[in-house]
Parts: structure tokens; sequence; C-alpha cells
């Protein structure tokens, strides 16, 4: 049942927790506000001091305060907590909507081109987590996938499947039983491995399945911070084989036309 963020880092996880902290407070801040804090910190250190002559009740005030601090850090809004995986962090959420946080932060980054990070590579909201093994997963997805796909709501949709320290599972069974689930929800649901609406992101660490439905998989280059950045031309750059492809359909297009037209002007004459 925890919600938060996946995200995916090159070897420096200490760094990535950083990165995460950062940004995601900025675009937190800006779209939920500042984060409130209790004052009840300034307040026992005020009654303490009053308090002075009876130490026993002094020490039962400061443990009572440290208490209540420690139970204040797990409700702040970003808490990293351990993911169970190398370069994998996980930020968990408190009383705010990951996909629509993380979707919010690529689409800024993707219509400025500004580089934010350097450590992180993808970020993926997690909307919901079960056991994972298979009869927990349709029984939880049975309801988790209702607010997109149960009929009145439709969608174009595909399923990618990422395992760590995992071996149990099964890659094709678990999207096919997915899917299949999907498909009952609205039979006019339909599997689109292109330009879908909706991505259903499947991650499995250990025995949890981190589950969430997102949109512009494709558009946001898989929730890659570091390729949503760049332009057209440099994806171009780094794919020469779509670029070869283009310029050979250019090329054949003119010779085709260009014959055509001679045989016109034979023929006419």
């Amino acid at each position: 049942g925890m919600r938060g963020i996946l995200i995916t880092c090159n070897m420096n996880e200490r760094k990535c927790v950083g990165e995460a902290y950062s940004l995601l407070g900025e675009y937190g801040d800006l779209l939920y506000g500042p984060e409130q804090f209790s004052d009840h910190e300034e307040r026992l250190s005020g009654s303490e001091r009053e308090e002075d002559e009876d130490d026993v009740e002094a020490a039962l005030k400061k443990e009572v305060g440290q208490i209540r601090a420690s139970t204040e850090q797990k409700l702040r809004r970003f808490q990293s907590v351990e993911s169970g995986a190398n370069n994998v962090v996980f930020i968990r959420t408190q009383g705010i909507e990951p996909e629509n946080l993380v979707h919010h932060i690529l689409k800024d980054m993707h219509a400025t081109k500004k580089k934010k990070t350097r450590v992180i590579l993808r970020m993926l909201p997690i909307s919901g987590t079960c056991k994972a093994f298979m009869e927990d997963m349709k029984k939880y997805t049975e309801t988790f996938f209702e607010p997109w796909f149960k009929a009145p709501n439709k969608g174009t949709f595909q399923i990618v499947y990422k395992a760590r320290n995992n071996s149990h599972m099964s890659r094709e069974e678990v999207i096919k039983e997915l899917a299949g689930i999907v498909g009952s929800l609205n039979p006019e649901n339909k599997v689109d491995l292109n330009n879908p609406q909706y991505t259903v992101v499947v991650e499995i660490i250990k025995n949890v399945c981190c589950l969430s439905v997102v949109r512009d998989y494709v558009l946001f280059r898989k929730y890659n911070l570091q390729e949503v950045v760049k332009s057209n031309k440099e994806h171009t750059q780094q794919n020469p084989s779509s670029l070869t492809e283009e310029q050979n359909s250019k090329v054949v297009k003119p010779e085709t036309e260009e014959k055509s037209s001679k045989e016109v002007k034979q023929e006419n004459e």
C-alpha cells in the first residue's frame, strides 16, 4: 500500500537521494505550497527552562519531544526508505499524488530543456504496492486499475516490466495476466505499443511489486530525466539508423517522380 517515487541512478545512491530531495522539494513547494512543520521543539525548550528545578519532569518532557520529533519525521512529505536493490532509491510520499508530481516535473523539463540532475536517471511514480506473487497481484490490480480502465473509462495501453533481485516471477505471465485484467474492466481498452495513452509500469524488487499507470511515457523518454531535456536533433544524432532510413526514403521519392515524368514526356512525344 505504500506510495512514492522509484528513482534509478548511476552508482551514487547517496548523491541521488540528495538530488531527489532537492528536485522534489522544489516542485512540491510549487504545486502544494511550502511544507509545514510544528513548532513543538521551540515550545518544549521554553517549558524546560521554566522547570529546571524538577529534573525528572524535564527529562520526561524531553523524551516525549523526541518521540514526537521521530513521528513527525515519519510523516514528512518526502522520506527516503530502503529499496532493496542497488542503484535504486525509493522516496516515500505523504499527502501528495506521486504520478501528478512526477508528470509535472517531466513536463516542465521537457518544455524548458533545462537539466536539473546529474546522477538521477529515471523517476517513476509508484501509486501502489503489493506482494510480488501472481495471485496477490491479480487481486490487487483488479481494483487498482479501475480509475483508468474500468468502463466508462477506457484507453490504449502498454505494460512495461522490470524485475530486480527476483527470479520466481515470469515476465510473460505477468504481462499476460495484467493485460487480461485491463481488458476485463472494459473490452474497449486496446494495446498500443507505439504511442499508448497509458503505460502500466510494473517494477518488482525482491518480493514487492510496485505499480503505477502513467501518461506520456513515450514523449517523456520512458521518464528518463537525462533524455527528456535533450533536443530532437540530439536524439536523431544518437539514432543514425532512423536518419539513414529517412534520407533513403527522401532519395527514392524524387527519383521515382523524375522517372515517371520522363515516361510521361516520352509518351507525349
